[in-house]
């Protein structure tokens, strides 16, 4: 296989975990937001509580699914870029937490891994399709 194919492949293939790793918790998010929720053992004590979380972690983690995988199709370097920023965000925002607020827990600090690794690879990516032009123009 050339490079550029088996870059494409690989760029396409993280864009697509992710698509999925979001699309779970949207899904799970739409049918049941105290089980999101319960992740972090948080209950929810009314339809406004249960509304927002299916709107924030349902909704529209189902509108970026649906932007990563349109980015991933037609726009991968600009997808690669965007969910950099994405899992930074997550990420930075985990350490924001662990400085003001203190240690994070068992979950937080599992997250904040994955964020940043997932952060790392997009980067990576996003640096090494530089090299192909037609990458670059996509």
């Amino acid at each position: 296989m050339k490079a550029q194919t088996i870059y494409t492949v690989l760029a396409k293939g993280f864009m697509f975990l992710s698509a999925l790793s979001l699309a779970y918790v949207a899904l799970l998010a739409i049918k049941s937001p105290q089980a999101v929720m319960d992740l972090v053992n948080v209950k929810l004590g009314n339809n406004d509580a249960l509304s927002s979380i299916r709107g924030v972690y349902g909704g529209v983690g189902v509108t970026l699914v649906i932007v990563i995988l349109y980015l991933t199709f037609y726009q991968l370097n600009k997808g690669l870029a965007f969910i950099s920023i994405f899992w930074g965000s997550y990420a930075l925002s985990r350490v924001i937490t662990l400085l003001v607020d203190g240690n994070l827990g068992e979950f937080g600090n599992t997250w904040l891994a994955i964020e940043t690794i997932f952060c790392l690879i997009g980067l990576s990516l996003l640096i090494f399709g530089r090299k192909f032009t037609s990458v670059r123009n996509a």
